[in-house]
Parts: structure tokens; C-alpha cells; sequence
């Protein structure tokens, strides 16, 4: 335990109990109003110097406008640490003046005082109107020379400095300074102070002091949590020291132990440590190592012979021993590829992915006529809850291999991958090996999951040290720090996932063959549903199939009503959560069977938790509903639009990132330029501020592809024609006003579907994505190409004062 209470202290600034104080005649005088800055567990004591740190608005500015006039502030401990605003009644009446000795502000935006106290106040009030706490104080009176000078005065300090000596000698390494001040010390208040200051206690215990304005019942006061800790001290102390002498009977038993194992080999009756040499000889040359490694495992098996056998090293060394026998050096999995059987899993386990699923069968039928080929890294990216994952497994059971998950997310320490080295205790290979280990053969299926969420740390990048496992060329020799010998990883079948592409470093991209899965349409997760969901769900609940039925327009109803993700994971929830329900009904006897109709989903699931967005739709001038991709999923977005009174700016709301600020600035430039096309009066924009909102303002958003949609809400306000409600678009803009083309449009159209859109304009150098999109979801929606935003002006806006029909 220590006396010093840590407090925060500025970059490079030696600890404040330390410095010595400035002399009495720089400090400002005391007046009637004083600057106040809240604390929320510091207390500071008059002719203490401790640093503060200051964080919220209105205390910087205090704290600077107290540093550049040369004012002292008043430092008030909360009653409440957690209250942002303080007003008077969240903060104690009594408190310390200080001069600001030091002011530092630090590039990170920290701001911190070396505060210099001066006298205790009680504060009468606040004044009004302020950016800072200002209070009416009352200076409190502090002891005057000839009570310091008493004999009891005189006694008191005697005492004091025994019981601060007494605490600091009990300290492993008490500082130097802070002895020379206890023994220097002429004033029994002050020292009582400066103690005060530097205990270890609670801000409550020590603002109890602060306001104990009699300076005897604060030194007594002092005196007693002196000698408390003092007690402590001594306790901790002699604890230690028992430990101590039991850690030193424990080392002299461990080498009477080692003793007797020397005696019994001189004797010949050690027999264990040789059974174990013997018992891991016998399993190194079961595991049918590689020549190198045999030959190292050969050596380090003759040091530890010679090692005594209850050595640190000894026991080190024998569990990397058994790491090289127990790693499937040469053990494989009997994998015969049916391409057949392999269609038939993969639609077993998954609805739809046709082009997914091909790809697979493609990479199988490869593996099948050259199983000794270097097969590519599979890369699966896509929204959470798209199967991914289950691929993999599917993967596996399809090819008759082990399947082994490493998950890669917040992995910062390259060690993870690659393994520590054998100096370090507890070291242990890396995922990588581990996992290869678990599944007891050399070629499984190993899933790299979420490698988009790879951390980067002190530790190293465990990206980069990816790069050689997922080689083909390379990672036939993968040298694990831990083993310190190459490993053959060129016969697992490594899949790799992840939800954005962008997120993975681009190397690594590089040696990876990356396939795409969208998000699913409203007709594939009723699908999904009937055929996996449900099913599993039931089992999980306890539920027979004559027990309960959920209709196809109560599944309809989930999907629409309280699901809206590009996967299916919360659709299962809700399916569980329905189910659930059906349980506890049938398990407390109210029913033998349930069927759940659409009119039933309200009463379990409760009210509808998403409605259609073309219930948000207006028809004035100025909105248009825009396209937009999120990593899970394609999404609609509305662009408003308004003009006020101004000069001809553009402001910009909605947390918009710059790359979406710089589309709607070419917007508004290219509405200007074709200002006399559209008959919208130069003069008017001039004297306009247009302010462009894009709803949904907590969420940040970027991106290019909202230019066309600028452009269009700029329009339809100038120009006061409406847009057409069940319109949606998506493109970028140049200057030229062509619209130029832009990424996920399948994830943007199955949203616009499923908002009730049935018109979208696209660029018309994205028609070759129209492939991608669903045949059910084409068959709602009329595509508009583009290739300037004239057209997007005829195909969305109505006639001025004339609604037409989309």
C-alpha cells in the first residue's frame, strides 16, 4: 500500500507532491468571485501543487481564461463524479483557491494544471450567464502564527512528522523529496495539508477534511488515518515476509526433491523419467516426421535425457516434445471427391447460390483430377448471416475432411498466427498449427473466419503473417515460431470469410480467389425458412412436427414485418422466439397442437417492427428516394432538399462523409450550369441557400453513388416538380452531367423491391449487372438506363402541378 495518491499528471511533468511550492508573494489575492472548476475525485489542499486535468468545455475555458489573466481558480470537488453539468447543488460548498502555475495543453487535446493552493472558501452562490462556473465565495480563515507557535500547536507537529516518518519508512522506496519536507516542516496546518493531499483515501474522506476548518480537529484527524495506515503497512509487511520465507522452503524442498531423484538414479531405482523418454521416442516415431524435423526432434530428445528431470527447461522442453509427436505429420483424411454427391449436400444445406455453388463444384472437380495441384483460397464475403460459414462445412462434409474454424476477428498479435518462441513461458504455437492439431489430420477444411477484422498491434500484423499460410507457392514450408521446423500446409483446403472487401489488406486480397454472396430476396428467405429454419428451430424447442405449423402468410409476415437484413440470422430468432411461445403453451397443457396464422405473429413477436418505406415518402418538391449499400445489405435512402433566403450556399446535414459532400457540391454545380435548360432563374439560386438533408442523420454515410439522387432532389425543388413516388436511383455524376457507374447494384435493387419500389434508374454501363439480380425480382421492377441525367429528369419528375402516374 502506498501513502502517494496517483492523481493525473501531464506527459513529462515529475510527480506534483514533488515540486517545490512557488513563494508566497506570487500568489493572486483572494477576492469576492473566483472561477470555479468542478473535479470529480481530486482534492486539493492549500499549499499542496498537484496536477489536474481538465476535459469538458466549459472547464478548458475557465482554466484558460484563469492562465492568461493571471486569476486564481477555485477547485470544488462533486458531489456526483458522474454529472457533466454541475450546478451548485452538485458540488461541495467548501473548496480551494489555487494559482495556475503551469498550463499544458497536449497534441492528443488533453488539457492539464499544475495548481498551486492557496485558501479555503465556501461558495455563497454562482453567477448567471456565463460560459464557466464563476461563484461569490467567503475566504475561510486559516490559523494564525501565534496559535502555530503554541506548545500544543508545537507538540501536535512533533507528532505528525513520527507518523508520517513512521508510514514513509514502511514504504518500499519513499522519495527523497517528500522526507526532506516531512523533517523540514514548520507549520502543523500545512503539513497537515500536504499529508491530506497525498493520501491514499477517498475524495469523500478527503473533502471531509477540507472542511474541517478548526486546524486542531484536522491535524488529529490526519493523525489517525496516519496511524491507521501505518497499521496496514505493518500487516502487509509481515505478510510478505511470511510469504516469502515459504516461497524460500518450497525452493529448498524442490532441491531435495532433485537431490533424491540424483540418488535413486547413482542407485538405479529411477524408472519414471526414463519410462516418459521412452513413451515419447515411441510417439515421434509413430508421427512419421519429415527428415528435418526428425532430425531435430532426435537432438532435442538427447538434451532432454541429460537434463535433471525436474528442471524448468526439462518440463519445457518435453511438452514441445510432445507438440511435434501429436501434429499430423502424416495422418490424412480419406478424401474422395463425389461431384455428385457434393451437389446433392450443397443443396441439402443451402437454397439458391447457383453461381456460388458451381464455383464449388468447379474447385471440387479440380481437387478430384489433380488432388497434387495447388488449389486457390477460397474467399467468402458477404453480409452477416448469408452462410458463409456453413458453407465451409458444407465444404467439408461434401469432400469428407475434418472441419476446423480459426476466428480471426480482433486478432492483433502475430504470434496468434505464427506461433511464440520457446524462450518465453507458456509459449505455444499459433491458430494456425492448433487448429491443425484438432483436427488430427494435415489436409481438413480449415475456415479463416471474419479475416476482414484483422487488429494491428505493438505485437506485430498478423495480416502479413498470413500472407505465407495462404500461399500456394509458399506454405508447403510454413516455419511456426514455436516448432522452429517447416510444416506442410499445402494440403489444407483453406476458405477464408469475411463481410467487407475492402477491410482486408490488399496483399492478402491478392492471394485469395474472392466470391460475392448478396443478400438474400424476401422469396429466398421464405425459402430458407420453410425448408432449414423452421425445421431446426422446432427440434431446438422440443416441438414435433404434428405439434405446431406456422402458416406461409404468418412466415410472410416475419419476414416482411419484423426482419430487415440481408441474412437470415434474425429471422431464426424471430422463428425461435414464435416457437418459444408454442412451447410454453403446450408444456403448461393449454394446447395439444398450435397453428400460427398472420393475425397471431402481433400477439408473440408484439407490434410491427419495420413498415414500407413508401410510407415515408412526400410528394413535395425536393425529395427523391436514392439507393444506397451497406455491409449488410442494400438499403433505400431519401435525399431532401429545401431553399431559404441567402446567398447562394450549400450547406450539407446528415453525417455526410466527404466523398458524398463532394457529390453533392458536383450536384449543385451541374444545377447551376443547366440553370437556363431547366427555366430556374440564375438570380434566384443566387439569392438562395439550398440546404440538402439526407434523414437518418446518427448513421454516417459516403460514397459516390448518391449523385444522381442529389442532382434529382436539386432539381425537382428548383424546378418545383415533384418526383415520382415509387422511383428509386442510384449513380454517380460528372460535371458533363453523364451518370457514370457505381457498385452493388443487386443488393440495391432487391431493396428497392422490397421497399415497394417498381421503377429504378441505374447507369447503363452497369446494364451487365442486371444478370446478378433475381428473376422475381426483375419481374416487380421496370430498369431505366442512364447516361445522363436528362433522361433521370424525364423518368422521375412529374409535370409541374400535373401528378403522374410511375
Amino acid at each position: 500500500m502506498s501513502l502517494l495518491d496517483s492523481g493525473g499528471m501531464p506527459p513529462g511533468e515529475r510527480p506534483a507532491s514533488s515540486e517545490p511550492a512557488p513563494a508566497p508573494n506570487a500568489a493572486p489575492k483572494l477576492g469576492d468571485t473566483i472561477i470555479l472548476i468542478p473535479t470529480r475525485n481530486t482534492v486539493l489542499f492549500p499549499g499542496a501543487v498537484l496536477p489536474i486535468s481538465v476535459g469538458r468545455k466549459s472547464s478548458i475555458q475557465a482554466a484558460q481564461e484563469a492562465a492568461r489573466a493571471g486569476l486564481p481558480v477555485g477547485l470544488v470537488l462533486q458531489r456526483k463524479p458522474d454529472a457533466d453539468e454541475p450546478g451548485l447543488a452538485e458540488l461541495h460548498e467548501v473548496g480551494t483557491a489555487a494559482t495556475v502555475l503551469r498550463y499544458v495543453a497536449t497534441p492528443d487535446g488533453a488539457h492539464h494544471l499544475v495548481c498551486h493552493g492557496l485558501q479555503r472558501f465556501r461558495i455563497r452562490g454562482l453567477l448567471p450567464n456565463l460560459p464557466y462556473l464563476v461563484a461569490r465565495i467567503e475566504p475561510l480563515p486559516e490559523p494564525e502564527a501565534a496559535e502555530l507557535m503554541s506548545s500544543e500547536s508545537q507538540a501536535r507537529l512533533l507528532l505528525l512528522k513520527q507518523r508520517a516518518m513512521e508510514v514513509l519508512r514502511l514504504l518500499p522506496e519513499p522519495p527523497a523529496e517528500l522526507v526532506t519536507l516531512v523533517q523540514q516542516a514548520q507549520s502543523v496546518a500545512l503539513l497537515a495539508d500536504t499529508i491530506a493531499t497525498l493520501l491514499d483515501i477517498e475524495p469523500p474522506e478527503k473533502q471531509a477534511l477540507l472542511e474541517l476548518t478548526d486546524f486542531v480537529k484536522r491535524v488529529d484527524r490526519v493523525l489517525e488515518i496516519l496511524s491507521h495506515r501505518a497499521e496496514v503497512l505493518r500487516i502487509s509487511r509481515d505478510i510478505q515476509s511470511q510469504t516469502q520465507k515459504t516461497i524460500e522452503g518450497r525452493s529448498r524442498e524442490a532441491i531435495l526433491r532433485e537431490q533424491l531423484r540424483t540418488i535413486e538414479r547413482e542407485l538405479g531405482e529411477d524408472t519414471g523419467g526414463r519410462e516418459t523418454m521412452d513413451k515419447l521416442e515411441q510417439m515421434l516415431a509413430e508421427a512419421k516426421l519429415p527428415e528435418e524435423a526428425d532430425t531435430h526432434a532426435s537432438r532435442e530428445l538427447k538434451r532432454l535425457r541429460q537434463m535433471p528431470a525436474g528442471s524448468t527447461e526439462a518440463s519445457m522442453l518435453q511438452t514441445y516434445l510432445e507438440w511435434l509427436a501429436e501434429l499430423p505429420w502424416s495422418k490424412t483424411s480419406e478424401s474422395a471427391i463425389d461431384i455428385a454427391a457434393a451437389r446433392r449436400i450443397l443443396d441439402e444445406d443451402h437454397y439458391g447460390l447457383p453461381k456460388i455453388k458451381r464455383r464449388i463444384l468447379e474447385y471440387l472437380a479440380v481437387q478430384k483430377l489433380r488432388p497434387a495441384g495447388r488449389s486457390p483460397i477460397l474467399c467468402f464475403v458477404g453480409p452477416p448471416g448469408v452462410g458463409k460459414t456453413s458453407l465451409g462445412q458444407s465444404i467439408a462434409r461434401a469432400t469428407g475432411r475434418k472441419f476446423v474454424r480459426v476466428s480471426l476477428g480482433g486478432t492483433h498479435d502475430e504470434a496468434e498466427i505464427r506461433g511464440h518462441r520457446r524462450t518465453y513461458v507458456g509459449a505455444l504455437p499459433g491458430n494456425i498449427l492448433q487448429g491443425l492439431k484438432k483436427a488430427g489430420t494435415r489436409n481438413p477444411v480449415m475456415m479463416l473466419d471474419e479475416i476482414d477484422k484483422l487488429g494491428h498491434g505493438i505485437q506485430g500484423d498478423p495480416a502479413s503473417a498470413l500472407l505465407e499460410v495462404l500461399d500456394p507457392e509458399q506454405n508447403n514450408t510454413f516455419r511456426d515460431n514455436y516448432l522452429g521446423v517447416p510444416f506442410d500446409l499445402s494440403a489444407v483446403m483453406f476458405i477464408a470469410t469475411a463481410n467487407v472487401l475492402d477491410a482486408i489488406p490488399g496483399p492478402l486480397r491478392d492471394r485469395m480467389e474472392v466470391i460475392q454472396l448478396s443478400g438474400y430476396t424476401e422469396e429466398e428467405k421464405f425459402e430458407i425458412a420453410h425448408r432449414y429454419l423452421i425445421r431446426r428451430q422446432r427440434e431446438a424447442n422440443g416441438l414435433g412436427e404434428a405439434q405446431v405449423e406456422i402458416t406461409d402468410p404468418a412466415l410472410r409476415e416475419i419476414i416482411h414485418y419484423y426482419t430487415r437484413e440481408a441474412g437470415v440470422r434474425n429471422l431464426e430468432r424471430e422463428i425461435a422466439t414464435t416457437l418459444r411461445s408454442v412451447s410454453m403453451r403446450i408444456a403448461e397443457g393449454q394446447e395439444q397442437a398450435v397453428r400460427i396464422d398472420a393475425q397471431d405473429i402481433a400477439g408473440i413477436l408484439g407490434a410491427r417492427r419495420f413498415e414500407s418505406e413508401s410510407a415515408m415518402r412526400t410528394s413535395v418538391p425536393g425529395v427523391v428516394t436514392g439507393l444506397a449499400w451497406t455491409p449488410v445489405g442494400g438499403d433505400i435512402l431519401f435525399i431532401e432538399a429545401t431553399r431559404v433566403p441567402g446567398n447562394g450556399r450549400l450547406i450539407l446535414t446528415g453525417q455526410l462523409g466527404d466523398v458524398m459532400k463532394e457529390s453533392a457540391q458536383a450536384a449543385f454545380t451541374l444545377l447551376r450550369s443547366r440553370a437556363g435548360t431547366l427555366g430556374v432563374s440564375e438570380e434566384t439560386l443566387a439569392k438562395s441557400d439550398i440546404h440538402v438533408h439526407v434523414p437518418a442523420g446518427a448513421i454516417p454515410k459516403d460514397g459516390p453513388s448518391a449523385g444522381v439522387a442529389m442532382f434529382m432532389a436539386l432539381a425537382s425543388l428548383a424546378t418545383d416538380r415533384r418526383a415520382r413516388p415509387d422511383v428509386a436511383m442510384t449513380g454517380e455524376i460528372s460535371l458533363r452531367g453523364l451518370v457514370l457507374p457505381v457498385g452493388g447494384i443487386k443488393e440495391k435493387v432487391i431493396a428497392a423491391a422490397r421497399a415497394g419500389i417498381t421503377q429504378v434508374l441505374l447507369p447503363a454501363r452497369n446494364r451487365h449487372d442486371l444478370d446478378d439480380i433475381p428473376a422475381e425480382v426483375q419481374a416487380k421492377i421496370t430498369f431505366t438506363w442512364l447516361e445522363t441525367v436528362d433522361e433521370a429528369i424525364a423518368a422521375a419528375l412529374e409535370e409541374k402541378g400535373k401528378p403522374g402516374v410511375p
